[in-house]
């Protein structure tokens, strides 16, 4: 989150909106998507042929309770299919966090705004500041990284070309079974994006929480070992920003 900062005039705030906004458009993105894919059946029997059957979808992404039904190219006969897996854990704990932290930054502002007073007091709020600051920083990096496999997952289960080889129709030679359009991913790769871009937000604000602890009350020992602990979540940081850009890269490409 970005810092309020204070001069002769009062408080100002400097862009407190934005982890609010990158929150909502993490949640909504992945939280609101709802896909269709389509394949086709054709049977040597055109009376028995279905050239557009649709397969719909949306999160929380329980693949293995949407269902289907597709002709077996006999006579009249159906079967009736469901998609593989389940994928809302990954999907479902991305939510979560990303709603939470619309929460608290909503509630931070308000503490800003009309308690800073009680905030400063002891010390007490920007230490609970920073603790939230760094588990959040955390927590959307472990989540992004689970959605961002689940997202993949997803995309996999939901490939008309595997679709299809769940039809016992499509087993036999002289019926053709094909896709006729697959789902947009641009909404859940943007959530995706999103959740990233959330744990540099929070990330990159720890040293700034930190400072406002008022650390320098600390003995010389204990400065040191902060100075140690910076550099360990500096090395965290570091790693973390190879696991970010290795995901974004499979995810794309």
């Amino acid at each position: 989150r970005t810092r309020p900062f204070v001069n002769l005039s009062g408080f100002r705030f400097v862009h407190v909106i934005s982890p609010q906004l990158f929150a909502i458009f993490a949640f909504a993105t992945c939280g609101g998507y709802s896909g269709q894919l389509r394949v086709s059946v054709d049977c040597i029997n055109k009376s028995d042929s279905n050239l557009s059957i649709a397969i719909n979808f949306a999160y929380p992404f329980r693949l293995n309770r949407v269902e289907f039904d597709v002709p077996m190219c006999e006579g009249r006969r159906q079967e009736r299919l469901y998609l593989i897996g389940d994928f809302s854990s990954s999907a479902e704990f991305f939510v979560t966090i990303a709603v939470f932290s619309f929460l608290y930054s909503l509630l931070a502002t308000v503490v800003y705004i009309f308690f800073q007073n009680k905030y400063s007091e002891n010390n007490r709020g920007p230490l609970i500041d920073f603790i939230v600051t760094v588990v959040f920083s955390f927590m959307w990096l472990v989540s992004s990284s689970a959605w961002a496999k689940g997202l993949s997952d997803v995309k996999a289960a939901t490939d008309p070309d595997e679709v299809v080889l769940l039809m016992s129709a499509c087993k036999v030679q002289t019926n053709k079974c094909s896709s006729v359009y697959g789902p947009r991913w641009s909404g859940l790769n943007t959530s995706v994006v999103f959740g990233y871009l959330n744990f540099v937000l929070w990330a990159g604000n720890i040293w700034f929480v930190f400072k406002e602890t008022g650390c320098h009350w600390l003995t010389p020992s204990t400065i040191d070992q902060h100075r140690k602990v910076i550099s360990e979540a500096e090395q965290i940081i570091s790693f973390s920003s190879k696991v970010t850009k290795t995901n974004l890269f499979k995810l794309f490409f």
